[in-house]
C-alpha cells in the first residue's frame, strides 16, 4: 500500500445509486457482463459491439421478430381452449402500460437479453391482484439478491432503491451463472470473437483513410535522429498529402527508401476475416448466416432449410422460455389460464403459404372456413361453421356416419359387389335423397322395373374376358332401354 492511500478517502456506492459510473470495472463485474477489454485490443461493450453490422443485424432481427408475434391469453376447457378477451390479454397484445405499447415493450425486452444478457419487467398489480401494467425496469441499475427466511432462500430484485419479491418481476435472462443469480451475457462472454471483427472493420476504415498505403519504414544516410525524425514526419505528410489529393508517385531524395512494414489488408485476408466473423456471431445467437445477410454458400433448398432451423431451434427455445416465465409470474400455479405465442404470425407477408395452410386444415377438417375467415379478420359467412373433408369438398356430416343416416359408402359398395345385397330401386332412390343427389332417370327406372325391381351387380373382369362381360352389358342394356320406348 502506497504512503497516501490511508489518508484517501474510500468512495462507497451501490448498484441502487444512480449515480453510480455504469463503466466500473466492478460494477460489470457484479451485472454479470465482464470485463469490457478483448484480446484484439479493442474495448467491447453493448454500444462498440453494436457498430459491428452482424451484430446490429443478429439483435434486431431475433428482437424484431420475437416482438412482432401474437400473444393472446387463453384458458383450458374441457373441448380444447378458448381464447380469452379483457385487460390483461390487451396489456400482453396491445399496450403494457399507460406509455409502451406491447411490441415496443417487448423489443425493448428482447433487446436487452441479446445484449446485456437480462431483461426485467415489473408486474404492477390492482389491489384484487389483477395485472394493470407491465413496467420494464433497466438491467443497468438491478441487482438480484438471494435472501434467508427461516429454512427458504427467496429471490428479491433491486433496483434504483426499490425491493421487488420475484413474483413481481418478469425476468429472462439469457444465460444464468451457477449461482442463479448473475447472468452471462452474450456480448460479453464472446468479447473476443467481437472485437475482432471491430478491430478488422477499424483496420479497413484506416486503410482506406491512408489511401491503401501501408505502413513504412524510411531508410536513408541520416546525420542523425532528429534529421531522421523531421524526414519522417514529411514523409508522413508528403503520403497523406497524396492520398488527399489522389496522386500515386511520390519522390525520395538519393539513398533513401522506404519499405513495408506489416501486412496489406490482402496479405491479412481481410475480406476473409469479415466473412468468418460474420459466422461466429451468427454461431453466438444461433443464427444462420442468412439471417445476417450472408448468402456466400446460400442456395435455394438450403436457404428454406435454414429458414425451419430458426424457427424449431432458434424461435422456439425463447418462445418457450418467455412463455413459461409470464405463465409462473402472471397466473397462480395450477391455473387454466395461460398465454401463448401465435408462431403463425410468422406468415403474415407469405401471402401463398398463408392460404396453402388454411386450404389444408378446410379440407381435412382441422377447421371451418369460419374459423379461417376470424384468422384473416374478415367476417363470418351462412353455413361456414361446418368442418369439411377432401372429396367434393362438402359438409363432413354428409359423407359418411351418423349424421349420413348410417349410410357408409364404401362398406354398401363392397357389400353390392360381394353379392352380400342385391340393390333395390327404393335403396337407391333414398340414397340419392341423404346424399342430395338427382333423382334416378326414368329410362333407369323403366330398366329396374323391367328386372322386376332389382339390378345384378356387375363386376368387371380384366383381359378379353371383360372386354366381352361389358360388350354384353352394353348390348342388354341397350336392348331394355329399347324396348321400354317400343312398349
Amino acid at each position: 500500500m502506497a504512503l497516501f492511500d490511508r489518508f484517501r478517502k474510500v468512495e462507497s456506492r451501490n448498484l441502487e445509486n444512480p449515480n453510480a459510473p455504469v463503466s466500473a470495472a466492478d460494477f460489470l463485474q457484479v451485472m454479470g457482463w465482464g470485463e469490457l477489454s478483448s484480446t484484439a485490443g479493442v474495448t467491447v461493450n453493448t454500444d462498440t459491439a453494436l457498430g459491428v453490422p452482424a451484430v446490429w443485424a443478429a439483435v434486431n432481427f431475433l428482437s424484431g421478430t420475437l416482438a412482432g408475434l401474437p400473444l393472446h391469453v387463453y384458458r383450458k376447457t374441457s373441448k380444447g381452449r378458448k381464447r380469452l378477451t379483457g385487460s390483461l390479454e390487451n396489456i400482453l397484445h396491445d399496450a403494457a402500460n399507460d406509455t409502451m405499447s406491447s411490441f415496443e415493450w417487448r423489443k425493448y425486452m428482447f433487446d436487452q437479453v441479446f445484449t446485456g444478457g437480462r431483461c426485467v419487467t415489473y408486474i404492477e398489480r390492482s389491489e384484487n391482484g389483477a395485472v394493470k401494467n407491465l413496467w420494464p425496469l433497466d438491467p443497468a441499475y438491478t441487482r438480484v439478491e438471494h435472501r434467508t427466511e427461516g429454512k427458504r432462500q427467496t429471490r428479491v430484485y433491486l433496483c434504483k432503491g426499490q425491493t421487488y419479491a420475484a413474483s413481481e418481476v418478469i425476468d429472462v435472462p439469457f444465460m444464468l451463472k451457477s449461482n442463479g443469480l448473475d447472468v452471462r451475457g452474450p456480448i460479453a462472454t464472446n468479447r473476443d470473437a467481437i472485437g475482432m471483427a471491430i478491430a478488422a472493420s477499424r483496420y479497413g476504415a484506416k486503410a482506406f483513410q491512408s489511401g491503401g498505403i501501408p505502413p513504412v519504414v524510411l531508410q536513408g544516410p541520416f546525420q542523425s535522429g532528429a534529421a531522421a525524425q523531421r524526414a519522417s514526419e514529411d514523409v508522413a505528410k508528403t503520403t497523406e498529402k497524396l492520398a488527399r489529393e489522389g496522386r500515386p508517385v511520390m519522390a525520395l531524395p538519393m539513398g533513401h527508401e522506404m519499405k513495408q512494414i506489416g501486412f496489406n489488408p490482402e496479405q491479412m485476408q481481410l475480406i476473409e476475416l469479415q466473412r468468418f466473423s460474420i459466422e461466429q456471431i451468427a454461431r453466438v445467437y444461433s443464427l444462420p448466416p442468412v439471417f445476417l445477410q450472408d448468402l456466400t454458400h446460400g442456395t435455394f433448398s438450403n436457404t428454406e432449410q435454414q429458414d425451419l432451423h430458426f424457427v424449431k431451434h432458434t424461435l422456439k427455445r425463447w418462445i418457450e422460455q418467455v412463455e413459461q416465465e409470464m405463465n409462473l409470474k402472471l397466473f397462480p400455479r395450477g391455473s387454466k389460464q395461460y398465454i401463448e405465442f401465435n408462431v403463425d404470425g410468422l406468415l403474415r407477408g407469405d401471402f401463398k403459404t398463408r392460404m396453402d395452410a388454411h386450404a389444408t386444415t378446410i379440407q381435412n377438417a382441422i377447421r371451418t372456413p369460419n374459423e379461417v375467415r376470424t384468422i384473416e379478420n374478415m367476417e363470418p359467412m351462412e353455413n361456414g361453421d361446418d368442418l369439411m373433408i377432401q372429396g367434393a369438398t362438402v359438409s363432413i356430416n354428409s359423407q359418411s356416419g351418423e349424421g349420413g343416416g348410417g349410410i357408409n359408402m364404401n362398406d354398401y359398395g363392397v357389400a353390392i359387389r360381394s353379392g352380400i345385397l342385391t340393390p333395390q330401386v327404393e335403396d337407391e332412390q333414398d340414397l340419392r335423397s341423404k346424399l342430395q343427389l338427382p333423382e334416378l332417370s326414368q329410362s333407369a327406372k323403366s330398366l329396374w322395373s323391367a328386372q322386376e325391381g332389382t339390378r345384378t351387380p356387375v363386376t368387371l373382369k380384366s383381359g378379353k374376358e371383360g372386354k366381352a362381360d361389358a360388350e354384353q352389358s352394353s348390348v342388354v342394356s341397350s336392348d331394355q332401354n329399347n324396348g321400354d320406348q317400343d312398349g
